[in-house]
């Protein structure tokens, strides 16, 4: 029999394994993704369902809405959320572009909200996804406000190549970053996804470090980024006051 830290490892596995984008899991493709033997995934994706971690879903399993409820009450996100939506409302309507929030965590950026523009290309974020965050302006704009130590986490995990643009070299990413600090906005010319550029800006907490990120994202021959960076800035600043004020 498993001892509990063992479970919850693989538990912990097998729940990582889904991505944004999945609707469901067979047994095959859940053992492959969590690295488990088949046998083990099958009889904890089981427990999962008991739990409603997870649910049924003919022969497959996808996550379950209990992890959703789970998922609404991290303070973090909440918090954080529920101050950005009006400035993100107001960010969408000036700039007819879709307009994301995202945090940090570990060398990836997780998305906590997005308004999409009803024209908007087809994005590679989703709600509750990951992008690596040296490849996304909300990344960029969180690491240029982020502790050293944090932005060498970043360095040391490998600045990989997503889109034909990502800036690679660390050399040349570093000082990308101090600029950001100076200027206060972060750019995505192509970094994440052909056809997609983006200007972003840190949400900002009292000591300065960023706590999360605005942007506003849209097509290459439609937006032009020296007209969305100031006002994504902006609402970036007012939504940092408001979060200092609560």
């Amino acid at each position: 029999m498993p001892s509990d830290d063992t479970f919850l490892r693989r538990a912990v596995a097998v729940l990582t394994a889904f991505r944004a984008d999945d609707d469901g899991l067979g047994a095959a493709e859940l053992a492959r993704r969590s690295g488990l033997p088949r046998s083990t995934a099958h009889r904890i994706a089981l427990d999962l369902v008991e739990a409603g971690l997870l649910e049924r879903q003919g022969t497959r399993v996808r996550l379950g809405l209990r992890l959703f409820e789970i998922g609404q009450r991290v303070p973090r996100q909440r918090v954080l959320r529920d101050a950005a939506v009006p400035y993100m409302s107001d960010l969408r309507e000036a700039t007819r572009q879709t307009v994301h929030l995202a945090v940090l965590e570990g060398a990836e950026v997780v998305y906590v909200e997005i308004l999409g523009a009803s024209d908007a290309p087809r994005m590679p974020s989703q709600v509750g996804g990951r992008l690596p965050a040296h490849a996304t302006g909300v990344g960029k704009a969180i690491l240029a406000f982020s502790p050293p130590e944090v932005v060498q986490g970043v360095l040391d995990a490998g600045l990989v190549k997503v889109g034909e643009r990502t800036v690679v070299a660390p050399g040349l990413f570093t000082r990308e970053l101090a600029k950001i600090r100076e200027e206060g906005v972060a750019y995505d010319r192509e970094e994440s996804g052909n056809g997609i550029l983006c200007a972003a800006s840190p949400v900002l907490g009292p000591d300065g470090e960023a706590i999360g990120a605005l942007s506003v994202s849209g097509w290459s021959n439609r937006m032009r980024l020296a007209a969305v960076a100031p006002a994504v800035h902006t609402a970036a600043l007012t939504l940092s006051r408001t979060l200092a004020r609560r």
